[in-house]
């Protein structure tokens, strides 16, 4: 992949590359409908796989949060149509990466010198280029590194990116204005985070520590003096991303023994921590060559107050949806019902969200889970897709806090249904103090 030689960093500049891609998405729908007045049954596959190129190529350019949105919508499968998904999910693994002197510029930056003053081998060639930053190999006193460089400017242009993404993320989802709102704000703070490397070294440090009881997952040792706010150095964890592990075609028990490990790893920072590495996106894990799974990237944590987990997880995990009034009070304390509903709207939210949620929880009410039943996720997509174009699911509803843990089980489930993982799902279980009454 050809390196980018510059990188708009501007608002002005950044403004200028959105406007060019609306006025190329508004190109391709004059094409479209030009071909369809010849050919009435035209599908929109074509238009749709233009767009998306189109909005990828800009987003790949920009990077940061705007490339950081294309990614997040990539793993909502029930959101976009085939063509984005297809091309949004480049971004998981792979970018086109910055140029040398962009990244020699950006050490002697942070550190005053250039990489290879500060280590005995550095790699000027990127090996993954993602949303935030690239990674690059290097040694030092004999030990292979990775380190992750930041993309100039991403921290400063992410609230003025976000504007920018809206008319995009309106055409593309459908949602009320409102309910965009609470969803980019949530974004916002995840993102500034994200860009925050010093916190993201913190964070590493502390949950790699935190998860080192669990069997089979790795982690690399951070080096805070060889970092930075912009600049993260860690041990070099070799293995494959998920893609190339499942194109070795391995057996169906090393693919549970992976899936156990990502299952466990979730639930026991859900369960014992109240806070989530919540990007499970392929990208940031590794298989390694002895059959662990390894973590590579902390940069997004959401942490989960008593007043979102309480109810959350009664929901799921105990008997309470077969108590109508809890489940309603449950139902009102996450805002999925609100204040002013009629009597009407409460019934109609009530099955409406208790449907979805016994969905959601099927993992959660059996001792093991096959993960490879292909109409568990027929039924969730289905249902997403129905809910999608119900005029009472327009206006806002839930807290803020579904916008990453909603994510963050999805994406779980994703990768463990492209594992065709079979996990026990009773390892680590909610605490909870809330019962059903009667």
């Amino acid at each position: 992949m050809k390196a980018q030689e510059s990188m708009p960093t501007t608002k002005v500049e950044r403004s200028a590359k959105f406007v060019k891609t609306g006025f190329q998405i508004g190109g391709n729908y004059l094409k479209h409908y030009s071909k369809k007045l010849f050919n009435p049954a035209l599908s929109r596959e074509e238009l749709n796989a233009d767009n998306a190129s189109d909005i990828y190529n800009s987003l790949s350019e920009l990077k940061g949060s705007a490339l950081k949105i294309a990614q997040m919508l990539s793993m909502d499968k029930n959101i976009l149509p085939k063509a984005y998904v297809d091309k949004f999910t480049q971004s998981q693994y792979n970018a086109p990466p910055l140029s040398g002197p962009l990244i020699v510029r950006t050490f002697t930056k942070n550190f005053g010198k250039t990489p290879e003053r500060i280590y005995d081998k550095f790699n000027i060639k990127s090996t993954h280029a993602a949303s935030i930053g690239q990674v690059h190999e290097a040694m030092l006193n004999g030990k292979k590194l990775a380190v992750k460089i930041q993309y100039p400017g991403v921290g400063d242009s992410i609230s003025s990116d976000l504007k920018l993404v809206k008319p995009f993320a309106f055409r593309l989802l459908g949602m009320s204005e409102k309910e965009l709102n609470i969803y980019i704000k949530e974004v916002e703070e995840r993102l500034l985070e994200e860009t925050d490397y010093e916190l993201e070294v913190r964070r590493s440090i502390q949950f790699a520590k935190a998860c080192s009881q669990l069997s089979n997952v790795v982690f690399p040792t951070y080096y805070p003096e060889l970092s930075g706010s912009r600049i993260i150095t860690m041990d070099w964890i070799e293995g494959m991303h998920l893609k190339e592990f499942l194109q070795t075609k391995p057996s169906q028990e090393l693919k549970n023994k992976i899936g156990q490990a990502l299952w466990d790893f979730y639930n026991f920072q859900q369960h014992e921590l109240r806070a989530v590495h919540a990007d499970p996106h392929p990208g940031n894990f590794l298989i390694t060559p002895n059959e662990k799974l390894g973590v590579i990237d902390f940069g997004c944590i959401k942490e989960m107050p008593d007043d979102f987990y309480e109810p959350f997880f009664s929901l799921t995990s105990t008997d309470l949806l077969e108590d109508k009034e809890a489940t309603i009070q449950a139902f009102r304390q996450l805002e999925m019902i609100l204040p002013n509903d009629s009597p009407a709207q409460v019934e109609f939210y009530y099955k409406a969200y208790k449907e979805m949620i016994g969905l959601f929880a099927k993992p959660y009410t059996t001792p093991t889970f096959d993960f490879s039943r292909a109409e568990f996720f027929t039924a969730l997509y289905q249902y997403g897709e129905k809910i999608a174009k119900m005029p009472e699911f327009k206006q806002a509803r839930g807290v803020k806090h579904f916008i990453y843990i909603n994510r963050t089980n999805f994406g779980l489930y994703n990768i463990l249904h492209e594992l065709n993982a079979t996990v026990r799902t009773d390892t680590f279980k909610p605490h909870i103090k809330l019962k059903a009454s009667g």
